[in-house]
Parts: structure tokens; C-alpha cells; sequence
């Protein structure tokens, strides 16, 4: 019974919640269509406080200002693209969660494969440059009294 109880309270919990919001309600826009483009906008956009968030999740002020700017700029009939040159112009690439590739950017998107690329290459490196295995003695290069003790080694070995 105790178990159905706690089982329960831990369901209501956790399908009860719902998950906070930082777009505050005095921000959304009446079009219904305007507000789902600045919710994609700002879904790309980097929130300079908080750095690994995007402005849509961040409950920081300057996250606020920036929603408020992009809900702006998209009343006054800018493209979303034109809002998102807008953020960039005035606070860098840093703004975007997803850097565009271009020159500048280029070591932060080829970075992982040369990387990946060098390894593999001293990985292989490493093994052409290994010996095969230790050298073994030839038979042949054996005194007679270790060629016998090998005979009577192989045979015990056999016989078992």
C-alpha cells in the first residue's frame, strides 16, 4: 500500500510538473505567427550571461532585453535573417549558438577532424614502427643439452 502511495506522489510529481518558461507573458506578441518566428530566433540565440543557453531559456535580464529586441525588429518587418545580421552586427558571432561556417570560423569546424586525423595517422604510425613480436631463438642455434631439455619438454607436453 506504502508503495502505490509513494509511487503515485512520484508520478504526480513528476508528470504534474511543467517546465518554467523564460519568456515572460508581457513579452509575446498578439500574432500568433510573429511570435513563433522570434521563438525560433531566439531559440539560436546565445544568452551572454548564462553562455550555454539560449536567450529563449535564459531568465537573465540581458536574455529579456535580447528577446525584447528580436520581438522588435520582427514588428518593424524585418526577415528573420535580417534580425539575426542584426544580433551579429551588434554583438558578434558569439550571439549564435551554431557559429556559420566561413573563413574565421573555419578552425572551430575543421578543428575535430584534423584532430581526428592526426591520431589515426600516429596510431598507425605506431603500429607499421612495432616490431612483430619478439625474436625467438632459432632451433638451430641451440647447444645440445638445450636441444635435449626442449625434446624432453615436448614430449612431457605430449604425453599429457
Amino acid at each position: 500500500m506504502i508503495w502505490t502511495v509513494r509511487f503515485l506522489l512520484l508520478a504526480l510529481a513528476l508528470f504534474g510538473a511543467t517546465p518554467l518558461r523564460a519568456v515572460q507573458v508581457d513579452e509575446l506578441l498578439p500574432d500568433a505567427q510573429l511570435e513563433a518566428r522570434a521563438r525560433a530566433i531566439s531559440h539560436d540565440l546565445r544568452c551572454m550571461v548564462c553562455q550555454n543557453q539560449s536567450i529563449d531559456d535564459s531568465e537573465a535580464p540581458l536574455a529579456r532585453d535580447l528577446r525584447l529586441l528580436v520581438r522588435e525588429r520582427l514588428k518593424a518587418g524585418d526577415s528573420d535573417s535580417q534580425v539575426v545580421d542584426y544580433m551579429v552586427a551588434r554583438y558578434g558571432e558569439f550571439v549564435l549558438l551554431r557559429p556559420r561556417m566561413s573563413w574565421h570560423t573555419a578552425i572551430l569546424w575543421g578543428a575535430p577532424l584534423t584532430i581526428l586525423v592526426i591520431g589515426l595517422l600516429a596510431i598507425g604510425f605506431s603500429v607499421l614502427r612495432r616490431p612483430a613480436g619478439p625474436a625467438l631463438p632459432e632451433i638451430a642455434a641451440l647447444s645440445e643439452s638445450e636441444r635435449l631439455k626442449l625434446n624432453a619438454i615436448e614430449s612431457q607436453m605430449d604425453g599429457a
